[in-house]
């Protein structure tokens, strides 16, 4: 597997233009790959040169891994065109669903920590793995409510991991808001997984509600000092490559790079494991 190396940043069309002619860049770049199966011609030719200048990492939103029916081969096929055209080599998703019977919410929605849901994702990572032909990275979602669970989120993490061979995208940001939510002490949570099943991470922001003692996790915010902190603490026991998100109330490029730069403080070069 190709390696990733340093920091990157999640490529957005609000800076795409700015971005390509910037003298400041990222080490690598994640891009959502349904947002560029039909790109639109204003930014097809400014894309299609970001593709050949950095190294992309796919980061998918509607694969819907927990959703009970079987794999869409037909979404898959689509999926693995564009990872094929553009000689992506990392596809990553979330642990949740977001369809059902056909429908698709596009929302990361929570799936019950049962054994049973560790055995049909397995099953599930196995079947996307043979059509894509590459390996899949999942990541630990936020959530709010944990139905029909019988353990808590970590071990449930642990186990999908250790059964079905795949690698975690580690979102630091979605643990420290799930342990908000749900009471639990994120430091112990993130020493539970083995480093060598990180293959990369997540940092992003959040909103805090305190008159509800409740974190909503939106992408549309700065990385607050507790989630950076959480993020240094990490890296003394798990390094990996590590990419800021931001998906909403994207700032100026400007200000985007000015907390790249915080992370590379943090990060240094480091490779994917």
């Amino acid at each position: 597997m190709k390696k990733i190396q340093g920091c990157g940043l999640g490529l957005r069309r609000d800076f795409i233009d700015e971005l390509a002619g910037a003298h400041e860049r990222p080490d690598w770049l994640e891009v959502t790959p349904e947002n560029w199966f039909f790109t639109p011609h204003r930014y097809k030719e400014t894309f299609e040169h970001m593709m050949s200048e950095y190294t992309v990492i796919a980061h998918g939103v509607s694969l819907s891994i927990g959703s009970p029916e079987p794999v869409d081969k037909s979404f898959l096929n689509q999926m693995k065109a564009f990872l094929d055209r553009y000689d992506i080599k990392h596809y990553s998703e979330h642990i949740s669903f977001s369809s059902l019977a056909g429908k698709q919410t596009y929302e990361l929605l929570p799936l019950p920590m049962t054994k049973a849901m560790i055995a049909h994702l397995s099953q599930k990572i196995a079947s996307v793995q043979d059509i894509l032909e590459r390996p899949l990275i999942l990541e630990n979602a936020s959530y709010y409510i944990s139905p029909y669970s019988e353990m808590v989120e970590v071990d449930f993490l642990c186990e999908v991991l250790e059964r079905s061979g795949t690698k975690l995208l580690l979102d630091v940001n979605n643990v420290y808001v799930n342990s908000v939510n749900h009471a639990f002490d994120p430091d112990a949570y993130i020493a539970q997984i083995p480093a060598s099943r990180v293959a990369y991470m997540h940092i992003a922001g959040h909103l805090e509600y305190p008159d509800e003692e409740l974190l909503l996790d939106t992408h549309g915010e700065a990385v607050c000092e507790n989630v950076w902190g959480l993020l240094e603490r990490t890296f003394k026991t798990h390094t990996a490559p590590v990419m800021i998100e931001r998906d909403n109330n994207i700032p100026p490029l400007a200000e985007l790079m000015a907390e790249y730069r915080t992370l590379q403080s943090i990060v240094g070069g480091v490779k994917c494991n």
